[in-house]
């Protein structure tokens, strides 16, 4: 397997602790919405200043683009470098990974309280729900309680709009995450910037794209790959669309819901071929840079001791207490803990725990993954222009 070079610093593995309350993915769209008058939302992230005068503001997320990822994007892409110059950094929330971080920054809320909190998590009825390919059950309102931060804006008057793939529309996902925002089918991204500057042009609110196809090819191919290339290529030229559109009064704030880590063969361990990791395992879920383990009666602790045994310093390997206890989802609701796994394991180097056999055989053949607490998955960017 050829994994290319994604040129990270020596701190890029660094683990990394979301920042609630100060400077997470949790933090924008409330400091949006005081910045614009919403009742009862805070500025945590000093918005005030940067967007003095501003009545409508566009958020743009392009997926997998973190802040590690941008000076390597940086090379193909010379208006997203000149963004980025003087820019500051958010953490994402826990585990880094896109549903995770798409119903953070539409609620507000810490992962603990909206309870969507990995990629795939275990249902009541011991079935893995995905939340990418979520569509009504269980019910999205149900699942995640939290209002979005869409729905309280609007509920103060504001227009507020996404603007995202016709085919998310209605999902789960996206109830969950945008509900009370008008809907706007975009299929390219020069749809994307017509559509966000339509909703701009139309007066004071809040407009919010998704831009998914930098992940996706950092995921198949990794990053600073060709295709990954061309895909910064084109998230420039989405940019350029947006900076010389928008209208008087405006501005425009890019995030991303995490970064990305090329993994190479050597560091790829399977369930499927150690029995020392299968064993006592009876639920998989989570992702391979956060895998969730869900154990028979009786044998955490030895899935624990087991798990510890083969990834060593390279994973933090924790009881679901002690994950929750330090902090990395932020205050879980009762209700939501179950969904955690028994045993959480969290790749701290290139490595990754695949689990062939209780997901698809196509994520062991990624080239790039997240989800983790380093720095290069936790990290995104907050650049902003007027």
């Amino acid at each position: 397997m050829e994994v290319p070079a994604d040129h990270l610093p020596a701190d890029a593995l660094t683990p990394v602790l979301p920042e609630y309350g100060s400077g997470s993915l949790a933090d924008l769209l409330p400091s949006v919405c005081a910045v614009l008058g919403v009742p009862g939302a805070v500025d945590v992230l000093g918005l005030a200043g940067p967007l003095d005068g501003v009545d409508r503001v566009a958020v743009l997320l392009v997926d997998g683009l973190g802040a590690y990822q941008v000076p390597v994007a940086s090379a193909y892409a010379p208006i997203l470098k000149d963004l980025a110059a003087g820019s500051r950094s958010l953490t994402a929330g826990f585990p880094s990974t896109t549903p995770v971080s798409l119903v953070t920054v539409g609620t507000g809320a810490v992962p603990g309280a909206h309870g969507v909190l990995g990629f795939t998590t275990r249902r009541p009825d011991g079935r893995v729900l995905n939340h990418i390919r979520w569509t009504d059950d269980p019910d999205p309102r149900a699942w995640q309680p939290v209002a979005t931060r869409f729905e309280l804006a609007a509920a103060a008057g504001l227009a507020v709009t996404v603007v995202n793939k016709p085919e998310y529309a209605g999902s789960g996902l996206s109830v969950s995450a945008t509900r009370g925002a008008e809907y706007v089918g975009a299929a390219d991204p020069a749809s994307l910037a017509a559509g966000m500057l339509a909703a701009l042009g139309a007066g004071p609110g809040i407009v919010y794209g998704y831009h998914p196809d930098l992940d996706h090819y950092g995921h198949a191919d990794g990053v600073d790959s060709p295709r990954w290339r061309s895909a910064a290529a084109d998230v420039d030229a989405l940019l350029d669309r947006l900076l010389h559109g928008l209208p008087a009064r405006s501005a425009l704030l890019v995030i991303a819901d995490h970064g990305q880590l090329n993994v190479p063969a050597p560091g790829r361990y399977d369930l499927a071929d150690n029995s020392d990791l299968s064993a006592g395992i009876v639920g998989v879920a989570g992702e391979p840079r956060v895998r969730y383990l869900y154990t028979a009666p009786g044998a955490r602790a030895d899935v624990i001791a087991a798990w510890q045994g083969v990834f060593g310093s390279s994973a933090w390997v924790l009881a679901r207490e002690e994950a929750i206890g330090r902090g990395l989802f932020g205050e879980v609701a009762p209700e939501h803990a179950d969904r955690i796994g028994e045993v959480v394991v969290i790749c701290l180097e290139r490595v990754v725990a695949l689990a062939t056999g209780w997901e698809p055989p196509t994520v062991g053949k990624l080239i790039a993954y997240h989800g983790s607490v380093t720095a290069a998955e936790m990290m995104v960017p907050l650049l902003i222009s007027r």
